[in-house]
Formats: structure tokens, C-alpha cells, sequence
């Protein structure tokens, strides 16, 4: 079931494109404000993830986060830890930032390019925090309703 396009803004990326230094490896390392418009009223869980496109690594995981309740808003500063109590119960996977978000970090002098993703799911998912991003994927993909994106860049 295709709901059309889930309308994601991040506010951690500028009208230039660029991350706030505050959501970075090199600022607070802070998970930044999301807001979702044109969410599915089937929707019943969202996952975040956020990908360093740069690397030789294809889509390098910064930060996988699932069963977060369905929302408008998602505040800044996502607590760490495996299980997020003040968004339900949410669950944060492997990644570069293991249970909890990792902003961008790349070497000094280099540019790279980011990506966080949005799914909407009709389901929950019951996998442990030891999933990573593409096990967390593979188990959502049959329950993606819709999806949004939202691209940046650090240096």
C-alpha cells in the first residue's frame, strides 16, 4: 500500500546544504529535529537512518533507528543506548554510531556527502539492537508505506 511521498525536513542541514556543526563528530555529535508532513495514517512505526555516501564503503551507516512512533516532530538529541524510553521504546542498531546517533566526522579537508532516510512502516519490527542497517532494511522493506530523504554535506 503506496501512500506518496513522506515529507521529510532536517533541521541539522542549512538552506546551503551543510550541516550544523552542533550534528557533527565535530560539534555536540547531537541528532538533529526532524519534521514529517504527509504521514499515512496507516503508519505505525518510522525508521531513520543516516549514511555517509562519500565513503569507499557503499552507504557507510552513521545511525540506524527503528520502531519510533509515528510523529510530526522527532526533537534534537536523541538519548543513546539501545532502547530509547522517550520515544517509546525505539531501538538503535549497529552503526558507526553503535546504539546512538554519530553525526558527520569525515577526515579534515575532505567534503562528504550524506544521507538521512526516512521509512514509514505499517508494522512494527521485532529485531534486537544488534540488527544492523541492513538487516533492520531487509525485515522493513515489505512494510514500507512511504519514504523521504534529505541530503547534506561536512567538511
Amino acid at each position: 500500500m503506496e501512500e506518496g511521498e513522506l515529507d521529510f525536513i532536517c533541521s541539522g542541514i542549512n538552506a546551503d546544504g551543510k550541516f550544523e556543526r552542533e550534528n557533527t563528530g565535530r560539534g555536540e555529535d547531537l541528532s538533529p529535529e526532524f519534521y514529517f508532513g504527509n504521514l499515512s495514517p496507516y503508519a505505525k512505526s518510522l525508521i531513520i537512518t543516516l549514511e555517509d555516501l562519500s565513503l569507499p564503503v557503499k552507504n557507510y551507516t552513521h545511525w540506524v533507528i527503528w520502531n519510533i512512533p509515528p510523529t510530526d516532530f522527532l526533537q534534537k538529541g536523541i538519548a543513546h543506548g539501545k532502547y530509547v524510553a522517550d520515544l517509546g521504546g525505539a531501538v538503535q542498531g549497529i552503526g558507526y554510531g553503535i546504539h546512538r546517533y554519530a553525526g558527520p566526522k569525515p577526515p579534515r579537508g575532505k567534503s562528504h556527502k550524506y544521507r538521512f532516510t526516512v521509512y514509514a512502516l505499517d508494522s512494527m519490527l521485532d529485531l534486537k539492537p544488534s540488527a544492523t542497517k541492513r538487516k533492520v532494511l531487509k525485515a522493513a522493506m515489505p512494510h514500507v508505506i512511504q519514504q523521504g530523504e534529505a541530503y547534506g554535506y561536512y567538511e
